[in-house]
Parts: C-alpha cells; structure tokens; sequence
C-alpha cells in the first residue's frame, strides 16, 4: 500500500510503501543480493530508440471497451503525481530515494474501461527486438497506487538512456518491470512472458524474495 502526501506543488505526493521499511533505514529497504548506489546505471538491450515527441503516442488496447491513443500533448493533460519510490535492478543495484513525475497506471487503465475477463497487462516498447520490446505483468499489480508512466525524474526529464520519452515505473518489483520508451498496454485474459521473461527471468520479479530467474 502506498501514502498519498500533498507537496510544495499541486501534484499530490505518493510514497511507495517500500521506503517505509525499518523506518525509512536504507539497510531495511535494501533487498538480498542488492548494492546501494547513487548512481542510475544504464542497462538496455540493444539501442535507445529516437523518439520524436511530436509522433509518440500511447495506445491502449486489448480486453477493453474503450481502447484509446494518447499523444506526449494529451499525457501532460492528464492530472500528474509525484512518486517517491526505491529502484531495484535484477543486476544486483539499488537507488533510494527516487521521484518520479507522471501519470498513474490505474487512471490511464480505467479510461480504457477493462473488461470483467481482463487480468493480466502486456507493455509494448519501442525497443530492440523489432521496436516492440515487452513485458508482462498482472493488471492488479500494475494498477498498484505507486505505479505510473513516468516523464521527470527528481525534477528532470528523462533522459533517452532512461526510457525517454515516457517510461513505466513499477515499484516493488525489479526494475525491468517497467518498459523503458514505453508505446503500448494491452490488457490480456491470460498471462504470457515478455522478452526477458522468454530469455529467462522470471514472471512476476520480486526483489525481495530474489525472483530473478524463473527456473
């Protein structure tokens, strides 16, 4: 469970509930295996796409009544969140301490009206292989409080290396959960593994209980 708070600006402030353990020690939010970092290291497969601003778009599709298409105009219009939140690489790194700036998850899910059958979420990215890079996630882990398509971190816009022009932000779970230069959800009856997930790694991606692999 996450912590709505109000900030300095009219964006509400959400506290994902993993900083909060052992009373905000960065020992206690650390997971098994992990090493702490300041650092935002870059880890991607293949390139980082160019993206033009002006003909990204989002679409949203799939087990759905209402599916829909946004532009990078039309995300900015849509109310805005601030999430402070811990990052945990499968590579064994961790930043603490991260804001994130954008657009809850559930309200962009709920526009596209899911159907009752709807379960589990594909993200699309425009990524190497074949700019649709994936990953899979259950619906009601990916509508979490303090998950969101994210455009500023700590106050600054992403950079192309970080998922440029929007990236998901999925907070719990190993950061490969969220797409970088995310284009796409498709809302799925049955769950089905994403690229790493087909390489090896595992469905779900829980730091804390090291699901690294899913063998």
């Amino acid at each position: 469970m996450a912590i709505l708070e109000s900030t300095s600006t009219t964006r509400p402030l959400i506290i994902s509930s993993d900083t909060l353990r052992g009373d905000g020690d960065p020992v206690a939010r650390t997971p098994p295996g992990q090493t702490l970092t300041k650092k935002w290291p870059v880890l991607h497969y293949g390139g980082a796409p160019e993206i033009d601003l002006e003909t990204w778009e989002l679409k949203v599709w799939g087990l759905c009544e209402n599916p829909y298409t946004l532009t990078y105009h039309e995300l900015l219009q849509l109310p805005q969140v601030d999430v402070k939140c811990d990052i945990h690489c499968v590579t064994h790194w961790s930043r603490l301490d991260n804001v994130f700036t954008g657009v809850q998850i559930k309200s962009l899910i709920e526009l596209a009206k899911p159907k009752s059958g709807a379960k589990f979420v594909m993200q699309h990215a425009a990524s190497a292989p074949g700019d649709d890079w994936t990953t899979n996630l259950p619906l009601e882990v990916f509508t979490d409080e303090d998950c969101i398509l994210c455009h500023h971190h700590d106050g600054q816009p992403l950079g192309l290396d970080h998922g440029f022009p929007v990236r998901a932000i999925v907070p719990k779970l190993y950061f490969w959960k969220g797409a970088k230069w995310i284009s796409g959800l498709e809302l799925r009856e049955t769950d089905a593994p994403g690229f790493w997930e087909v390489n090896g790694y595992h469905m779900h991606g829980d730091p804390w209980r090291e699901e690294r692999f899913g063998w």
